[in-house]
């Protein structure tokens, strides 16, 4: 075998492929960020719900004061931070799939594709109560489901006609 060849085998690696959310979240300019988009503040996915810019003194750094609720719980968050830095964005995703049971506190869910996804809890509060009042009624259902950062949950549902 040629040196060459043995210098090919040696230096051939292979990569686990990552799927199309690989990460988690991306970062970007805390003067690039908007009412309404997400931001991640504290470890947690939040939704941006208000946001000032003050400017400072003569050398100062203009700062962004972001006031967010977190889209899993509710919580409110506040963040100083001046405008140039970087702030975290979480990959949030919605998607769509319709109830077919639930079953000891949870949703058994099924994808338009046909795959089943039971791993989702039931909503606490007046969302899980009316979703299973709904399904108890015999109604079809679509569940709308959020997702960020390692967490999913159930946000909204609809009774398809």
């Amino acid at each position: 075998m040629s040196d060459e060849a043995k210098n090919d085998e040696h230096h051939e690696q292979t990569f686990e492929s990552a799927g199309a959310g690989a990460s988690h979240t991306f970062p970007l300019q805390c003067s690039a960020l908007r009412k309404g988009g997400f931001v991640v503040i504290k470890g947690r996915a939040c939704k941006i719900i208000d946001m000032s810019t003050s400017k400072t003194g003569k050398h100062g750094h203009a700062k962004v004061h972001l006031i967010a609720t977190d889209i899993f719980t509710g919580r409110k968050y506040e963040e100083l931070s001046p405008s140039t830095h970087n702030m975290d964005v979480p990959n949030v995703t919605r998607s769509e799939y319709q109830l077919i049971n639930i079953d000891d506190g949870f949703l058994n869910l099924i994808l338009l594709d046909g795959s089943a996804k039971d791993d989702v809890k039931v909503p606490e509060g007046e969302l899980g109560a009316d979703l299973q009042k709904a399904f108890d009624d015999g109604a079809d259902v679509s569940v709308t489901l959020v997702a960020a950062m390692g967490e999913e949950q159930a946000i909204s549902f609809k009774v398809n006609a």
